[in-house]
């Protein structure tokens, strides 16, 4: 069956206290209590850092069955080499996501592309070729020159998600173009009815059939987490509001 997977691009802030952490709880059991309240969680660390076996046995550990990760892709494969002669350094990055496929907890890997890489189909048809079938992946492209109807039919070919990405600055249209759907929503605020439509189009799109995954902005205030709460949350008028709605989207 379609689930709805929400949470924020990374939980190891000890500014969400108390917000969303207890005031008094140790930075190590962080994940564990943002996994008890949210289903997924997007991991930026790894677009730095390659992550060691024992840093992802410990998300394993600190996570129950269900919960997924969404790392995303190193900057030696976006950034670095922009795509180009990246064979040994993409099967290396999915080689350290293994112990988390092989637990159930493995989501979409996201690859962001950086925002002066200009459109470029047969590079991209030349990396997706890398990618094993069974590893779900997401793009996210941030020059307009990607947003194309080319590009879409090579994404749906592959089962690949087009990241439906916004903020402030930028915004990629909601097209469909694998089983599941991954959004991230990075503007500086949204207010209640924004969380509300998103949550019914999250409910929408999982009772057709697509397994989604909601990813708000993170940082310095917990408003994201508990945006995504409120996704998540059969009845979200049971639970504590956002800290501040902000401003109403321009």
């Amino acid at each position: 069956m379609a689930q709805l997977f929400a949470g924020t691009s990374g939980f190891a802030f000890p500014a969400w206290k108390p917000g969303f952490y207890p005031e008094g709880l140790p930075q190590k059991r962080f994940l564990e209590h943002y996994a008890g309240r949210l289903n997924a969680v997007e991991i930026n660390y790894t677009f730095r850092r390659m992550p060691s076996p024992a840093t992802v046995s410990g998300w394993v550990a600190a996570t129950p069955p269900g919960f997924r990760f969404a790392p995303k892709a190193h900057q030696q494969i976006t950034h670095f080499r922009k795509l180009r002669d990246v064979e040994q350094p993409t099967r290396f990055f999915l080689e350290r996501l293994e112990p988390l496929g092989a637990a159930g907890r493995l989501g979409p890997v996201l690859f962001q592309l950086p925002p002066y890489l200009r459109c470029d189909v047969e590079l991209l048809r030349d990396f997706l070729a890398l990618l094993p079938p069974e590893v779900r992946a997401a793009f996210e492209f941030r020059h307009e020159s990607w947003l194309s109807d080319a590009v879409y039919r090579l994404l749906a070919e592959r089962n690949i998600s087009l990241c439906v990405a916004e903020s402030d600055e930028f915004t990629v249209p909601e097209v469909i173009t694998a089983d599941f759907v991954y959004f991230r929503l990075r503007r500086s605020d949204y207010t209640p009815d924004e969380v509300a439509g998103m949550r019914a189009r999250a409910r929408e799109l999982v009772a057709a059939g697509k397994d989604v995954l909601v990813f708000f902005k993170h940082e310095e205030t917990p408003e994201g987490a508990l945006n995504a709460e409120q996704l998540l949350a059969p009845d979200p008028r049971a639970l504590t509001p956002p800290l501040s709605a902000g401003p109403a989207a321009r």
